[in-house]
């Protein structure tokens, strides 16, 4: 596997992106663009909230449809409750956007994000459409840049590798920053590839890995209206079609887990205020989803990242995260420790808490990259979440987010 620097989502042969301001913001890019010059299968997953935003219902329809070419995303109105003018507005963003690109309605998925409960500008979308398609290049940065909101940073990961003589690439870019929390995506999340690969064997990639990466990552424990992973492969690579079971399936898993692992760490090291990035790794565990729900159930935990923000060694909160997580587990057996670039610290062996340096462990937890190891001696599993710490200005940001 070869990791690409530049070109994000439209690093693979074929994709085309641009990313625009529409005026939907005040001075921010705004519009977003994703389109494939050739007929792609298209995978995707949504927010499990059943409060759902139009363009998610117009996403989740045409996803049964086989082939697809674009995606056009607005940043600035998440076009959530907004009834039946939602719905049309959704349609219509399609609808326009495939009438400049010379393709079907149902080839272009939609995306939005910003504040529930606005509608859309339609003047000022369908205004961002017709600047959007002559401004698409192969440089997907700046449609990486127009898709975020309280976003610190445009979020963009890409890798190739080759099989059997073919190069295959994957490209992506995410969205997110608040609302983010383990429930199916929990952002906005676009990925790319050229490889050749059949429509229901994609879908069945993006379902395992989302659940092994954006659903373990947890900023504040909200689930968006929104939330959105799509892919788009549109087989420009040429190879022969990847099948599961297969050393080339093995190979390009890799890579599609490489991208989609990498913008769901960017997302938690992102989260709204944060200054401290937090890994949980539970080893050793009775089941794979035991794993999984220890790990997320601390990162989940409002005291734990508080304890996080402090840089504060409160170990008993992250085994009480454990112990309510319903995973099952024997706390008399657990060790845990904190590791960061400052060094390693263990602070409870079987259960039992044991003397160590406050001083020493404060300046472990003082780091902005600290990871949390809980090793639970009763099985042959892991599993590792995502989260950040909860700050103050958290709470700042959004107690006058829409303004």
């Amino acid at each position: 596997m070869e990791i690409i620097d530049k070109g994000g989502v439209a690093s693979p042969k074929g994709f085309l992106a641009a990313g625009i301001h529409a005026g939907l913001k005040k001075q921010k890019k705004d519009m977003a663009m994703i389109v494939s010059v050739a007929d792609s299968v298209a995978a995707g997953t949504f927010t499990t909230n059943k409060v759902k935003a139009a363009p998610v219902l117009w996403d989740m329809q045409i996803l049964k449809k086989p082939l697809h070419r674009a995606v056009v995303v607005n940043s600035g109105s998440a076009n959530a409750c907004t009834a039946e003018r939602g719905l049309r507005d959704a349609e219509a963003s399609a609808a326009y956007a495939a009438q400049l690109l010379g393709i079907e309605p149902d080839e272009v998925f939609v995306a939005s994000t910003g504040v529930i409960g606005v509608p859309l500008d339609m003047d000022k979308i369908k205004n961002g459409i017709s600047m959007l398609v002559p401004a698409l290049s192969s440089d997907g940065h700046c449609a990486a840049e127009a898709i975020i909101t309280t976003d610190t940073f445009p979020k963009e990961a890409a890798a190739s590798v080759s099989i059997n003589g073919k190069t295959i690439t994957i490209g992506g870019m995410s969205k997110g920053s608040g609302m983010i929390h383990p429930n199916m995506a929990t952002t906005l999340s676009f990925i790319t590839t050229d490889a050749v690969i059949a429509k229901e064997d994609l879908q069945s990639l993006l379902g395992a890995t989302v659940d092994d990466t954006y659903n373990m990552i947890s900023v504040d424990g909200d689930t968006s209206t929104n939330d959105t992973v799509l892919v788009l492969a549109n087989g420009l690579a040429g190879n022969d079609q990847i099948k599961p079971g297969t050393e080339e399936w093995v190979l390009f898993e890799e890579t599609f887990r490489y991208v989609l692992g990498t913008l769901a760490r960017y997302l938690a090291r992102d989260g709204e205020g944060a200054t401290r990035f937090i890994e949980m790794d539970v080893r050793n565990a009775l089941t794979k989803k035991d794993a999984k729900t220890l790990a997320r159930a601390v990162v989940s935990s409002s005291l734990v990242k508080a304890a996080f923000f402090g840089a504060d060694a409160n170990w008993g909160r992250i085994l009480c995260a454990m112990g309510y997580s319903g995973a099952d587990f024997d706390p008399s057996l657990v060790d845990l420790s904190f590791t960061s670039p400052a060094g390693t610290i263990q602070v409870v062996k079987g259960g039992e808490p044991i003397r160590f340096d406050e001083a020493e462990a404060k300046k472990i937890l003082s780091e902005k990259e600290i990871t949390a190891v809980a090793d639970c001696h009763q099985g042959d599993f892991s599993a590792q979440a995502w989260g950040c710490d909860l700050t103050y200005d958290y709470v700042k940001i959004n107690g006058d987010y829409r303004s």
